[in-house]
Protein backbone atom coordinates (compact mmCIF):
# COMPACT_ATOMS: atom_id res chain seq x y z
CA UNK A 1 0.00 0.00 0.00
CA UNK A 2 1.14 3.45 -0.72
CA UNK A 3 2.45 5.81 2.04
CA UNK A 4 0.13 8.57 0.19
CA UNK A 5 -3.45 6.02 1.25
CA UNK A 6 -2.15 6.41 4.79
CA UNK A 7 0.06 9.47 5.28
CA UNK A 8 -0.90 13.05 4.65
CA UNK A 9 0.33 16.45 4.59
CA UNK A 10 -2.00 19.20 4.40
CA UNK A 11 -0.91 22.58 5.46
CA UNK A 12 -4.76 23.14 6.56
CA UNK A 13 -3.99 20.41 9.61
CA UNK A 14 -1.35 21.01 11.80
CA UNK A 15 0.80 23.46 9.89
CA UNK A 16 1.19 20.99 7.16
CA UNK A 17 2.49 18.35 9.49
CA UNK A 18 2.30 14.18 8.18
CA UNK A 19 -0.81 13.22 9.58
CA UNK A 20 -2.36 9.74 9.50
CA UNK A 21 -5.02 10.12 6.83
CA UNK A 22 -8.63 10.97 8.68
CA UNK A 23 -6.68 12.20 11.68
CA UNK A 24 -5.41 15.01 13.54
CA UNK A 25 -2.29 12.53 14.74
CA UNK A 26 1.03 13.59 13.66
CA UNK A 27 3.50 10.73 12.19
CA UNK A 28 6.17 11.83 14.93
CA UNK A 29 3.12 11.87 17.62
CA UNK A 30 3.04 7.79 16.75
CA UNK A 31 6.87 7.36 16.46
CA UNK A 32 7.43 9.26 19.82
CA UNK A 33 4.92 6.61 21.40
CA UNK A 34 6.79 3.64 19.64
CA UNK A 35 9.98 4.79 20.74
CA UNK A 36 8.62 5.75 24.73
CA UNK A 37 8.33 1.53 24.77
CA UNK A 38 4.25 1.75 24.10
CA UNK A 39 3.25 -1.50 22.77
CA UNK A 40 1.26 -1.09 19.25
CA UNK A 41 -1.62 -2.98 20.56
CA UNK A 42 -1.41 -0.43 23.44
CA UNK A 43 -1.26 2.58 21.26
CA UNK A 44 -4.61 0.97 18.96
CA UNK A 45 -6.83 0.51 22.15
CA UNK A 46 -6.05 4.30 23.01
CA UNK A 47 -6.82 5.84 19.78
CA UNK A 48 -9.57 3.55 18.13
CA UNK A 49 -9.65 5.07 15.19
CA UNK A 50 -6.10 3.33 14.29
CA UNK A 51 -5.52 0.77 12.09
CA UNK A 52 -2.23 -1.48 12.43
CA UNK A 53 -1.57 -0.50 8.81
CA UNK A 54 -1.09 3.31 10.12
CA UNK A 55 1.60 2.17 12.72
CA UNK A 56 3.19 0.34 9.94
CA UNK A 57 2.90 3.48 7.43
CA UNK A 58 4.43 5.67 10.11
CA UNK A 59 7.72 3.25 10.33
CA UNK A 60 7.65 3.11 6.64
CA UNK A 61 7.56 6.93 6.70
CA UNK A 62 10.39 7.02 8.98
CA UNK A 63 12.37 4.63 7.23
CA UNK A 64 11.76 6.61 4.20
CA UNK A 65 13.25 9.61 5.38
CA UNK A 66 16.35 7.83 7.51
CA UNK A 67 17.16 6.90 3.60
CA UNK A 68 16.39 9.89 2.25
CA UNK A 69 18.75 11.89 5.13
CA UNK A 70 21.83 12.87 3.57
CA UNK A 71 25.16 14.08 5.78
CA UNK A 72 27.96 16.29 4.85
CA UNK A 73 30.74 16.31 7.96
CA UNK A 74 32.43 19.45 7.50
CA UNK A 75 36.44 19.46 7.27
CA UNK A 76 37.54 20.76 10.60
Amino acid sequence: MPLSERIVVDTEVLAGKPVIRGTRLAVEFILELLAAGQRENEILANYPGLAREDILACLSYASYLAHEYKAFPIPA
